[in-house]
C-alpha cells in the first residue's frame, strides 16, 4: 500500500516528469543527428557543427535535469537519495531511448532480450525504492540490507548471462 502525502507525491511526480523531459532532449542530442543525416537534413554539417548544435540542445536538457535532481533530492526536501535518483534516471533513459528507437530507427532490431533487461531494471528500481521504504513510508532498512535487497546485482548478473 502506497502512503504518500500530497506534497511528497507532487515532488515525486514532478521529479519524474522533469527527468522524462530531460531524457527526451538527451536522446535527441545523442542520437537525433544520426537520423537527421539519414534524412539529408544535416548531411552537409561537419562533426564540429553537430557538436555545437548538440550543446545548444543539451542546454535544454539541463533546464529539466537540474531542477529534477534538486526537487527530488532528499537533502532538499525531496524523496530520493543520490543512488535512487540515478537508478530512476537510468530506467527513464532506457524507456525514452526505447520509444525513440522504435519510432525513429525502425530498421534497428528490438529483441526479446531487450524486454527482459528492461523488466529487470524496473524490478531493480522497485526493489531499491521498496528497500528505502519510499513506497511504504516506514523507516528505511539498514545499509547492509540495502546492498543485498536493492536489486542492482540481479539485473547486472542477468545482463551478463543474456548478452555475455
Amino acid at each position: 500500500m502506497i502512503i504518500l502525502n500530497s506534497i511528497h507525491a507532487k515532488k515525486i511526480i514532478l521529479t519524474i516528469v522533469l527527468l522524462i523531459c530531460s531524457n527526451a532532449f538527451m536522446t535527441l542530442v545523442s542520437y537525433g543527428h544520426l537520423k537527421m543525416k539519414e534524412m539529408n537534413k544535416l548531411a552537409g554539417v561537419s562533426l564540429f557543427g553537430i557538436i555545437l548544435l548538440s550543446w545548444g540542445i543539451a542546454f535544454c536538457e539541463y533546464l529539466f535535469q537540474l531542477p529534477a535532481n534538486r526537487i527530488g533530492f532528499n537533502e532538499n526536501g525531496g524523496s530520493f537519495n543520490l543512488g535512487q535518483l540515478k537508478v530512476i534516471q537510468e530506467v527513464i533513459t532506457l524507456t525514452v531511448f526505447s520509444v525513440f528507437m522504435l519510432f525513429f530507427f525502425k530498421d534497428q532490431p528490438f529483441r526479446w532480450n531487450h524486454l527482459i533487461e528492461f523488466g529487470l531494471l524496473i524490478l531493480a528500481v522497485f526493489s531499491f525504492l521498496k528497500s528505502k521504504r519510499i513506497l511504504t513510508g516506514s523507516k528505511p532498512a539498514q545499509s547492509s540490507q540495502l546492498i543485498i535487497s536493492s536489486g542492482i546485482f540481479c539485473p547486472l548478473l542477468f545482463y551478463i548471462l543474456l548478452c555475455g
